[in-house]
């Protein structure tokens, strides 16, 4: 009976599975339910900026993965007021308001949700899924007056209930770490600083947000995500490899072929660190295409390298001259 009941929950945890994760209808139950589960933020200027992300990181997706195209996401604002998104199986994703509140950069929320889409697209949520619902399903038999004899209809509701609590979970570092580098992919095939991803784990450490921090909620959940400093430092080494090797940046300075360009000040409620992987995702981005055979130049106060908008510098900065006729002795 016990191998028969294990069978049996086995079948039946797939076919839920693969109902939430591959059925149009199973997708927009799974919406619903998350719907009513987190609550549902109406802000229409949180509303039409996560539109705006979602239909530009869709285009940065599709340019390296088009399954997207037929699977497309459902989403929502969860009225939630913590720093976070998450991706369930089904493609089915929430961001909270509390990320609109707290984070007001658009590259920096794209970078998060470029991570959800991650987990979406290598589909590691319903991968990882089977484990910890038989899991949960299995301590829940335990602990139920039926016991072993629970079948049919009731270990679908249960399996179902188990289901929906556990679709969130994320999975291991693994999965952590491949999610956050292809954030960055989708981010360099859309208009959005990639700079950003780097610049957002910056942030976090100095929130205080990730998994050195013990006792408070952190971004995502700090079991199973790398420290935020080890993910930054992740992402300005693709940065660095994205410039082809000649531009990063530590401790607030802008490195060009191993020469400091320049020290870069706190401006635009971004601390110096936060703001210069930025400014080095634009030189990265610069380097990329090329744009590196040309002059650094200034137009209307910004620094520009080739058609490349490089720095345009703020109160406490060295001049916008200063820092191109550097940039053109050191490129």
């Amino acid at each position: 009976m016990i191998l028969l009941q294990g069978a049996q929950l086995n079948a039946q945890l797939s076919q839920k599975i693969k109902y939430y994760d591959e059925t149009e209808e199973g997708r927009q139950e799974l919406y619903e339910n998350f719907r009513k589960k987190c609550g549902v933020n109406e802000d229409p200027n949180y509303n039409a900026q996560l539109d705006r992300i979602m239909a530009n990181l869709t285009k940065g997706v599709a340019a390296i993965d088009p399954t997207i195209n037929s699977k497309p996401y459902l989403y929502f604002v969860a009225d939630q007021k913590s720093i976070n998104a998450s991706c369930s199986m089904g493609h089915v994703m929430m961001v909270n308001a509390g990320t609109f509140q707290k984070i007001t950069n658009e590259d920096e929320i794209a970078a998060i949700v470029g991570h959800e889409m991650g987990h979406g697209q290598k589909n590691h949520v319903a991968r990882g899924s089977k484990k910890r619902i038989q899991k949960a399903v299995t301590a829940a038999l335990a602990g139920s007056a039926v016991g072993a004899s629970i079948g049919g209809g009731q270990l679908t509701s249960l399996i179902t209930n188990v289901a929906l609590t556990h679709s969130i979970a994320h999975g291991d570092r693994k999965h952590e770490t491949e999610a956050d580098l292809l954030s960055f992919d989708y981010m360099i095939h859309t208009d959005y600083n990639p700079g950003a991803c780097a610049a957002i784990m910056q942030k976090f450490v100095e929130m205080s947000l990730g998994s050195k921090q013990s006792g408070a909620v952190a971004l995502f959940n700090p079991s199973d995500h790398p420290d935020s400093e080890k993910r930054r430092d992740a992402y300005v080494q693709k940065l660095y490899e994205y410039s082809k090797n000649h531009a990063t940046a530590k401790n607030g300075v802008v490195i060009v072929n191993g020469k400091s360009l320049t020290a870069v000040a706190a401006a635009d409620g971004m601390s110096s660190a936060e703001r210069s992987y930025f400014i080095l995702g634009n030189l990265a981005t610069a380097y990329h295409k090329g744009q590196d055979k040309y002059s650094a130049t200034v137009e209307n106060g910004t620094v520009m390298l080739g058609n490349q908008p490089i720095i345009k510098p703020a109160e406490g900065d060295e001049s916008a001259q200063a820092i191109a006729d550097r940039l053109n002795a050191i490129k």
